[in-house]
């Protein structure tokens, strides 16, 4: 099975072991790949080459943080980004998620994992090509979405979101009124339902929720149902 588009892995990461370990199991499962042990090796890259499509990134790099070079990426691409990380605050997480990575997995990790993950990167690129319809628009309250732009804006005013949160709102929003569960919206926004995922999917949430909502702390779009999932409530 190889990477969709003919396209590469960019491993970015330090240490030599961890490299390695990842740069061989990418090999063993015939995904291509490249490697960058630096901030400053991995944004070369990004910017040479054109065919990249997806980037798994440790944060702890010698000559700039990982989020930094999430941050630089999401300037001019939406090319998927899989933090691999010893860091295992949710702070982090959410720092690494509000710059525009699409996933999390901390150290020590599976390597199973990581390509199931690596597996559902490179699915969702095809989700991303917008469909050759009628342009079509989303209103709900001062909340708008233009499908056939990917852009959603509140008030008037764009709002930015990384992938997973423009995903996770599409998906809400064309099921507004309705609760979704959990392993519904894990199957539809990640792939599969994993019991490890269900924690970044409360943090993408509540990122979407800061983004989209007037007041957070008050939501008046997006209602959680503990336990159950999350709905988009209409807005008069």
């Amino acid at each position: 099975m190889g990477v969709e588009k003919d396209g590469a892995v960019l491993v970015v990461e330090d240490d030599p072991a961890v490299r390695n370990l990842v740069a061989t199991a990418l090999d063993v499962h015939g995904f291509s790949h490249r490697e960058a042990a630096s901030a400053t090796a991995a944004l070369a890259e990004l910017t040479c080459a054109n065919d990249i499509n997806l980037v798994i990134l440790d944060l702890g790099l010698p000559d700039r943080d990982g989020v930094e070079v999430i941050r630089a990426l999401r300037g001019w691409s939406r090319t998927p980004v899989i933090v691999l990380s010893a860091r295992q605050e949710d702070a982090d997480k959410v720092g690494a998620l509000d710059a525009g990575a699409d996933d999390y997995l901390t150290k020590p990790f599976s390597v199973e994992e990581l390509l199931a993950r690596v597996r559902v990167a490179l699915r969702r690129l095809s989700y991303d090509e917008p469909a050759a319809t009628a342009p079509e628009v989303y209103r709900n309250g001062g909340l708008a979405i233009d499908f056939d732009a990917g852009v959603a804006t509140r008030d008037g005013e764009e709002v930015h979101l990384t992938p997973i949160e423009y995903k996770l709102l599409v998906l809400l929003a064309r099921n507004t009124g309705k609760v979704l569960t959990h392993n519904y919206i894990l199957k539809e926004v990640w792939g599969q339902a994993l019991a490890s995922d269900l924690p970044s999917l409360r943090v993408f949430m509540a990122t979407l929720r800061r983004k989209i909502e007037p007041d957070p702390a008050n939501p008046v779009y997006l209602q959680t149902h503990v336990g159950i999932g999350y709905r988009m409530l209409r807005v008069e």
